[in-house]
């Protein structure tokens, strides 16, 4: 198996100059990076004057030994929030259907329920309850 040598990635702006992009990355990996994150070019954390505090490697060695899923020390909660309950929904009553056959195809359309209607009472116009009596009538 033969490599291959790594070719240069070179690119052409829209003026036609040819520009480095690996050269230029080399040339200020240790210019702090714009932002407010306070690392360099590298990926280095930055402390006060520019100075490295934490190199890259660090960096990367932390997260990957944090397990997954987990909170981090710093971030642990002594206090442990309940999930919240699903809200119960309203149960909808579906109205029957009723098949209706044609020459062609058979058609379910909604069947007819009958509605039940209570009696009214007759009250006479003389004994009639009025006001806040006849609101309290049938409430025990």
């Amino acid at each position: 198996m033969v490599s291959r040598p790594t070719r240069k990635k070179m690119y052409r702006t829209m003026q036609g100059r040819m520009v480095d992009i690996d050269q230029l990355r080399s040339a200020n990996e240790s210019v702090q990076a714009v932002g407010n994150m306070n690392v360099n070019a590298r990926g280095d954390v930055l402390g006060a004057n520019g100075q490295v505090v934490t190199p890259k490697a660090q960096v990367i060695k932390k997260y990957y030994e944090q397990p997954k899923g987990k909170a981090s020390e710093g971030q642990s909660s002594t206090k442990q929030t309940p999930a919240p309950q699903p809200k119960a929904q309203p149960t909808k009553t579906a109205t029957p259907m009723a098949k209706v056959e044609t020459k062609s195809k058979t058609v379910s359309k909604p069947k007819a329920v009958p509605v039940k209607t209570e009696p009214l009472e007759t009250v006479k116009p003389s004994t009639a309850k009025k006001g806040i009596d006849a609101a309290l009538d049938g409430l025990e």
